[in-house]
């Protein structure tokens, strides 16, 4: 499941070129939204069949220009406490500098697998650069050029050795797990609390042998499942917690270890940024949601305008993927929380949900005559045949056409909400892909 690289360093070293070198492997297979402000901290990449999410915690401070110390330690503990693997990058043409020093120093305090990455090797000249860098006492220096990608295979071979084995503790039956998520103080633990609070003695806690990721068992008024990574559970750490922009990191595992994604958005602020950041981590994950206008027990205006105006700018704001359920209510008073749930679980079905090829081909293919795909230079698309791919992890259907590569979005939008309107399909992502017969 969820294995985390960080890549950690002083600015200019080059930590965005290689995020951006190693998450576009996988671009092809991972479908990116753009238009979300962090898009390029938080990628995929898969090497030698392991999947796993790289975050360049650089793009995560408020300014990068001007780091002063404080805020390298910030993003160096960050990757401590959250990451399986760090990647510490230095500049070959620079050599060790005192905030190098400075990083190495708390890594190796804290023995997390880090490989030191030196940057900028750029015509191979500067291999015997690379010996300054073994006084840092963090083992063998790697030397790559993020920008020609020289070296990056080697480092990932590094990598996949130095992940750690996963912990075995994870459950493996068929309950559902939902991940509770959102910015601070939008009433992630009183969400959680209000779920627990009864009966603590039903809550099982799974604890993870590497990694806190806690699976609490829930298991009353006729719901089953898991919740992923209570929110309280999590230890407190020297890093200040407030800090908004990392909320977004502490989410990640959570959403990765989930089916279902119960999104807060705090009624009393609106819409933010951070709330699209965690959305966009959700959706590159493909992964069900739900969101729960929380505290609106304190909102004065709840008119039916209020409610239409609110659920407007949501859907704008997570815009293409519009169809899923908002809810409004309170985990304080507890007003709608048990409808979360069963949301949840609906969710959860329609994740699972399979259409028969006769019913799908039926449907399809008479919205495809109403609305035909655009021609593409005198030439005519023609989708002829399309089926549901068995056991993908979200409902994936699969056209047959003849030019598959000149179908463009703005039809695929339409094929999707034609499929959205006959089968519920709420709160799930679905993937079209068109392949030639």
């Amino acid at each position: 499941m969820g294995r985390l690289v960080a890549i950690v360093g002083r600015p200019n070293v080059g930590k965005s070129t290689l995020f951006n070198r190693l998450t576009q492997t996988r671009a092809a297979i991972v479908n990116d939204t753009s238009g979300t402000t962090r898009d390029r901290q938080y990628g995929k990449m898969e090497w030698n069949g392991m999947e796993m999410s790289v975050v360049d915690t650089g793009g995560w401070v408020v300014n990068s220009e001007d780091i002063f110390e404080g805020e390298i330690n910030k993003q160096v503990h960050l990757a401590i406490d959250e990451a399986d693997v760090i990647l510490f990058m230095v500049d070959i043409k620079n050599g060790v500098t005192d905030l190098d020093d400075h990083v190495a120093a708390i890594l190796r305090r804290s023995k997390k697998p880090t490989i030191v990455v030196a940057n900028k090797d750029d015509n191979n000249e500067s291999i015997y650069a690379l010996a300054e860098f073994y006084s840092l006492g963090l083992g063998d220096p790697m030397s790559i050029s993020a920008i020609t990608g020289s070296g990056t295979g080697d480092l990932l071979d590094e990598v996949v050795k130095k992940m750690p084995e996963k912990d075995m503790d994870e459950p493996t039956d068929d309950i559902p797990r939902f991940a509770i998520v959102g910015r601070p103080n939008a009433g992630k633990s009183s969400l959680v609390n209000s779920l627990m609070d009864e009966q603590r003695n039903i809550v099982t806690d799974i604890a993870g042998t590497t990694r806190d990721s806690i699976y609490a068992r829930y298991n009353k008024f006729g719901f089953d499942f898991y919740l992923v990574d209570t929110a309280g559970i999590r230890k407190k750490n020297k890093v200040n917690e407030d800090i908004e922009y990392y909320s977004v990191l502490r989410s990640i595992r959570s959403i990765e270890y989930s089916d279902v994604c119960i999104l807060l958005i705090d009624a009393t602020r609106g819409i933010e940024s951070q709330d699209v950041n965690i959305f966009s981590i959700i959706e590159k994950n493909r992964k069900g949601l739900i969101v729960l206008v929380n505290k609106w027990d304190l909102v004065e205006n709840k008119s039916q305008e209020a409610i239409k105006h609110m659920e407007a700018t949501i859907r704008e704001r997570f815009a293409p993927f519009t169809d899923f359920p908002i809810i409004f209510g309170s985990a304080l008073t507890k007003q709608r929380i048990y409808k979360v749930l069963e949301t949840a679980l609906e969710v959860n079905e329609n994740r699972q949900r399979t259409i028969s090829t006769s019913q799908l081909n039926n449907f399809m293919q008479e919205a495809i005559e109403a609305f035909p795909p655009p021609a593409v230079k005198g030439k005519y698309v023609k989708i002829k045949y399309v089926t549901m791919l068995k056991g993908a992890k979200v409902p994936t259907f699969i056209f047959f056409c003849n030019l598959p590569q000149w179908i463009r979005d703005p039809y695929k939008r339409y094929l999707e909400n034609k499929i959205r309107e006959k089968w519920n399909l709420s709160g799930t992502p679905i993937n079209l892909f068109f392949r030639e017969k």
